[in-house]
């Protein structure tokens, strides 16, 4: 298992990225390995540009900015077109939903929104998309994600992000 992890989660506002960034590094924690989320985002609350970047290291994290990422999620053309071209190793998640299906090494397209929409909310796309990528990088655990949405949420919301993480593991076993 690789032991650094440096992850890039780009969009638009209001596609939960920040979240999912914060979600990620406090399961990587309770897993006992550090972790740094930053994050950006334009002006505009929703549609502007947004970005999660969150490394995963098992020793002291010293610079606290994505250099090469090992995982991206792309959840607009922008985006895409923005990280797409990678090493052609890094695995590439986008939204085949939102964006035209694309294909190439390493680029792992999958119906995130509208799973979310079977779900009964568009706003899940972002979990679905977060336990695609875990269970297939294994860069934490689907389980520690899980116990962070339990502790992050409650009752209703709780259940309906917990379906959608595992909705994201079963896509990528598929």
């Amino acid at each position: 298992m690789k032991e650094k992890f440096e992850v890039i989660m780009a969009g638009s506002g209001g596609q939960g990225l920040i979240m999912s960034g914060i979600i990620l590094a406090e399961a990587a924690i309770l897993e006992g390995k550090n972790a740094v989320q930053t994050q950006s985002y334009g002006i505009a609350s929703r549609g502007g540009f947004s970005q999660s970047e969150v490394i995963i290291s098992g020793e002291e994290i010293i610079f606290q900015q994505v250099q090469q990422p090992d995982v991206v999620l792309a959840l607009t053309e922008q985006a895409m077109e923005m990280y797409s071209c990678t090493d052609g190793k890094t695995p590439v998640f986008y939204d085949t939903t939102l964006l035209k299906t694309v294909t190439g090494d390493s680029l792992y397209g999958y119906p995130f929104t509208a799973m979310a929409n079977n779900l009964g909310h568009t706003g899940t796309a972002n979990i679905i998309a977060l336990g695609a990528m875990a269970a297939l990088t294994g860069m934490v655990k689907v389980e520690s994600l899980a116990t962070v949405l339990n502790r992050r949420f409650s009752g209703k919301t709780a259940d309906l992000n917990i379906r959608a993480l595992y909705t994201g593991v079963e896509l990528v076993e598929k």
